[in-house]
């Protein structure tokens, strides 16, 4: 059976159109232009909104931001307008533009155009390097026609407008805006989009602030045409031909270098892989008012030699950074100011005291308004100390963290155990503690260790978010900060380790830290913010600290120095908290934590202790504890005492009968406690003396007359030499209730000698173990064993 030639003719056709179509799918498909610039960008910083932050040049020195992910429409009619009239209509290439061309190169016998459409110079800009040649013009044509197979319009303009160049060493439309304009392309007018559609048509030739003349005259026919073509009115066009042309470059912004410098710095990790374009969560204009803030700040701390500062502002709820100052950047860039502060580790200072306080609470081994000794100490050695050197007997565990005392803290943190608290901090997302806990001691609670702003603001944050969502039956899991706008990037979820209610009183007892300067008033007037704040300092003066809480905002500030030099007033409350409390000035108005009553319980407590209320308290007041309050024991302090019907001496029944005796509770604190107590409370009623008739019966009373401060219980000392190499001494100290009672000091039953009024003996003990022994006129005792170090 033969086919008819028509029937042939029909078939070798559609043979032919099927092989074409084979053909070009195969070129399309195995040669498709996958990435087509492989070329390096700059590093850029973008706030939430898009804005620019910071930017870096790329590797090879150009100014080249990622590709734009929109195209302004200004900018878009301008360069479709001047480069490329027909680029909606033509696959790539455009036949009459190129036959135009030929045209005019044939007759003028030299090369008058080149014919390219914005899609062949995409290729062009793509293969830069390449001898301009009719072959590699055939080849350009050729790779655009295959570009406008595999992407869109939109997308080749977006490739155009992202490695055009813009003379000198600017690439690229965002770039150029920056560079040129100082603004973002979607905010640049008729005729600045004009002016940047014009340059890279001869970059080298017509570079801003040089060639005016015939810039202008570019920029003015485009806006003409523009304006022909009916996308811009007359008065537009005659608006926009008054504009004057860009001059000296600008510099590009420069909000968040060392953020800029922290992602350049990491490939992986906590932030994310490296990539060119972040998109933080910051906040452009809270960027600038917290720079602003620190600058004002340095001009007074500059003057005592102190130079670096940074700050750290966030969102409680979503963990989101909203402002982030690495550092200060004084105008000559000197004094340490490129290192970011806020990850760098540094002495905490008493910063951490408000976690032991709200782990104490949580657990049950303290009460908001608990008494806790504040009485010269030494444990193994260690003897802290208050930062105003002196010590008030006893006061409440809330008061304690207000005035941030070194000594209840270090006494509370010997209850809690190192280990415990250790184990604590790392869990709530302190990641710079790299010794074991017995490296830092008790010293942990006052410096000993160091941290991050960053880590210490997320920790506050968290503390505040417990409360935030207290109304959740479970333990909330809370948001790390985090400060690129990436959920891939974000950090994990974390549990917090504290209750609502802990946290609460916790907060509240940080409400009363007392405030700098002007801020110390803040009670009197209804409209102030309430913030939970604690500041701290490290020893030496070398770092201050102040992070501050709301439920919608932390804030962490830290001053100093970046290379660890003290200065005099290097402190947090008269150098960091007044910048933190100018930041939260800047924020909107602010609300208070909502009491999570539910995990709450109203308790009587004993007014003068802080303890629960037991059956000798005076007087007792009902106070909002964590559940867990159940635990702590009765007031220890409050108990009957027997007095003579004069109430002049305590008696008991060995020398008086009991219907001549008067009974009365009384709050009576042990004799060190006493004795700095009563210095600061005159309502304190100490117990009087007891009868003479019962002087040698008091072997069934329980009341300490005489507590030796100095040394601890087994402690060890050591005895030192003097300049001149004799032995020095050692000062022995002790407090009785009653101050001006005799006191006979014996040292392994040899008399040493009588002190009254102070209580204090210096002497030089042989090394070895020893047995002091007090004796008072009355004949009460107290007894300490220690032990002295054997010397070279």
């Amino acid at each position: 059976m033969f086919l008819k030639p028509k029937t042939i003719f029909k078939v070798r056709w559609i043979t032919l159109v099927v092989l074409a179509a084979a053909v070009l799918f195969f070129l399309v498909w195995f040669f498709s232009p996958g990435k087509v610039f492989e070329v390096p960008y700059s590093m850029v910083l973008t706030d939430r909104s898009g804005a620019l932050l910071s930017a870096t040049i790329a590797a090879d020195e150009q100014w080249r931001f990622p590709p734009m992910a929109k195209i302004p429409q200004k900018y878009r009619q301008s360069v479709v307008c001047f480069e490329d009239k027909r680029f909606y209509y033509h696959p790539g290439v455009d036949p009459l533009a190129l036959g135009r061309a030929m045209w005019q190169n044939i007759s003028r016998r030299h090369i008058v155009s080149g014919a390219s459409t914005l899609t062949m110079q995409v290729i062009r800009l793509s293969r830069m390097g390449r001898e301009r040649t009719p072959g590699e013009k055939l080849i350009e044509m050729f790779l655009a026609l295959r570009l406008e197979m595999c992407k869109s319009k939109e997308e080749v303009l977006r490739l155009y407008a992202s490695h055009a160049p813009f003379g000198g060493n600017v690439v690229g439309l965002e770039a150029a805006a920056w560079r040129y304009f100082g603004r973002q392309p979607q905010q640049l007018s008729w005729a600045e989009s004009a002016a940047l559609a014009v340059l890279p048509n001869s970059p080298a030739l017509i570079f801003p602030g040089r060639n005016q003349d015939r810039y202008l005259r570019k920029r003015n026919h485009l806006l003409e045409r523009l304006h022909e073509k009916g996308h811009i009115d007359s008065l537009t066009c005659r608006l926009a031909k008054a504009e004057r042309l860009p001059a000296a470059p600008f510099d590009l912004p420069a909000m968040a270098p060392h953020l800029l410098q922290r992602l350049n710095a990491a490939k992986t990790g906590r932030i994310g892989k490296k990539v060119s374009l972040h998109q933080t969560t910051i906040d452009v204009e809270l960027q600038k008012k917290a720079i602003a803030v620190l600058n004002h700040h340095h001009q007074r701390l500059a003057a005592n030699g102190i130079n670096n500062g940074a700050a750290l502002l966030a969102d409680v709820q979503t963990g989101e950074v909203l402002a982030y100052v690495g550092n200060i950047m004084p105008a000559g860039r000197a004094h340490g100011c490129y290192v970011d502060v806020i990850t760098a580790p540094r002495s905490t200072g008493s910063i951490l005291k408000p976690f032991l306080y709200a782990a104490m609470l949580q657990n049950g081994e303290l009460l908001p308004s608990q008494l806790v000794s504040d009485i010269p100490t030494r444990i193994s050695g260690y003897a802290p100390e208050n930062y105003d050197r002196t010590f008030r007997g006893a006061v409440p565990a809330d008061m304690a963290l207000a005035r941030s005392l070194n000594v209840p803290a270090v006494r509370l943190l010997y209850r809690y155990n190192v280990d415990r608290f250790y184990t604590l901090l790392r869990d709530l997302g302190m990641s710079t503690l790299f010794r074991r806990a017995d490296d830092y001691g008790l010293s942990l609670i006052l410096g000993g260790a160091e941290a991050t702003l960053w880590d210490m603001c997320q920790m506050y944050a968290n503390m505040a978010q417990a409360v935030n969502h207290f109304h959740h039956r479970r333990l909330p899991q809370t948001s790390c900060l985090t400060v690129i706008r990436d959920e891939s990037q974000k950090e994990p979820l974390a549990m917090n380790l504290f209750a609502p209610g802990a946290s609460w009183l916790t907060l509240r007892a940080m409400l009363e830290v007392t405030r700098p300067g002007i801020e110390s008033g803040w009670r009197q007037f209804t409209s102030s913010r309430r913030v939970a704040w604690k500041t701290g300092t490290s020893f030496g003066f070398r770092d201050a600290w102040a992070i501050g809480v709301t439920p919608e905002y932390v804030v962490g500030v830290w001053i100093g120095n970046a290379d660890g030099e003290g200065r005099p007033g290097l402190v947090g409350l008269y150098t960091a908290a007044p910048v933190l409390f100018a930041l939260f000035d800047m924020l909107p108005p602010t609300s208070w934590f909502a009491r999570p009553e539910a995990d709450l319980m109203q308790a009587k407590i004993c007014d003068q202790s802080g303890y629960r209320a037991g059956m000798h308290c005076r007087s007792a007041k009902s106070e909002w504890v964590p559940r867990s309050a159940l635990k702590t024991p009765a007031c220890p302090y409050c108990r009957i005492v027997h007095l003579d019907s004069s109430a002049c001496f305590q008696v008991n029944t060995d020398c008086a009968s009991v219907a001549d005796m008067i009974s009365q509770n009384r709050f009576v604190l042990p004799p060190a406690m006493e004795w700095f107590y009563k210095q600061y409370h005159s309502d304190y009623e100490p117990l009087p003396p007891y009868h003479p008739d019962c002087i040698h019966n008091m072997s069934t009373d329980h009341v300490a007359f005489m507590s030796i401060l100095y040394p601890d219980r087994k402690g060890k000392i050591f005895v030192p030499r003097e300049m001149d190499g004799r032995l020095g001494r050692v000062v022995f100290e002790a407090a009785h209730r009653k101050a001006s009672t005799t006191v006979h000091w014996h040292l392994d039953k040899a008399y040493m000698g009588t002190t009254t009024d102070i209580h204090q003996m210096a002497f030089a003990p042989d090394a070895g173990s020893h047995l002091l022994t007090l004796v008072d006129e009355y004949g009460n005792r107290a007894e300490r064993e220690f032990m002295v170090l054997a010397r070279d």
